[in-house]
């Protein structure tokens, strides 16, 4: 047979690319099955039971010693101040008091805001008029001490809600807690009269002493005492 007769077989492709080996080598990039995923990502693969982890109890643990603590400083310091204040009240009141008796009757007039809370209404012809003022948790206390006329001393009672008939011969009404503070003596040898005005609070109540042995020329000794 010559060269010209001779059949030419066409080309075959080349077997490398064919759809079956591109098929297995893209399968084999999944690497992990449904089921492998399932269950890593299934919850509750812990095992736990349910049990507080030991570090939420500690937590709660502190939450709850931090409230008990606040709800103790909120009580137990306000408590703690109004006992501390109650007793340097007290102690101030009687210091003042103690002051006031070392120091006697403060010879002046007292101010006009002073006679009207003891309602103290000093008759303008007075003279040697002589006062304090004390106080103190339980009251407070205005001394007051003048001479005057008899018209004065009829102005002054009626100015303080009582009244010349009121007044008990030989009653010395002002106490001896008060005249131990002041200086005061109420003893024999005098014409005393005196008489207690009493309020209904917080308006004063006043211990009205007057020496009548000069009628014309009486002296008025008055404790006037407020509760606050």
């Amino acid at each position: 047979m010559t060269a010209a007769e001779h059949h030419v077989v066409p080309g075959q492709p080349s077997t490398s690319g064919t759809p079956g080996s591109d098929g297995s080598s893209g399968s084999s990039g999944s690497s992990g099955s449904p089921g492998s995923q399932a269950s890593q990502g299934a919850p509750g693969s812990s095992g736990d039971g349910g049990a507080m982890p030991p570090q939420d109890r500690r937590r709660m643990i502190r939450r709850r010693l931090i409230t008990l603590t606040i709800i103790v400083l909120l009580i137990g310091i306000p408590a703690g101040y109004l006992v501390i204040s109650a007793g340097q009240s007290r102690r101030s009141g009687q210091d003042k008091e103690a002051e006031a008796a070392a120091q006697g009757l403060r010879e002046d007039w007292p101010s006009g805001m002073q006679r009207r809370i003891f309602e103290l209404p000093v008759p303008g012809n007075a003279t040697g008029v002589q006062y304090y003022e004390t106080n103190n948790w339980k009251a407070s206390r205005m001394y007051l001490k003048f001479r005057t006329t008899s018209a004065g001393l009829d102005r002054f009672l009626s100015g303080v809600g009582t009244g010349r008939a009121a007044l008990e011969t030989g009653k010395v009404s002002i106490g001896e807690r008060d005249t131990r503070i002041t200086g005061w003596f109420f003893g024999p040898g005098v014409d005393w009269a005196g008489t207690t005005h009493r309020n209904k609070a917080p308006r004063p109540t006043q211990d009205i002493t007057v020496n009548m042995t000069d009628p014309a020329a009486p002296v008025v000794y008055v404790v006037s005492a407020a509760t606050p």
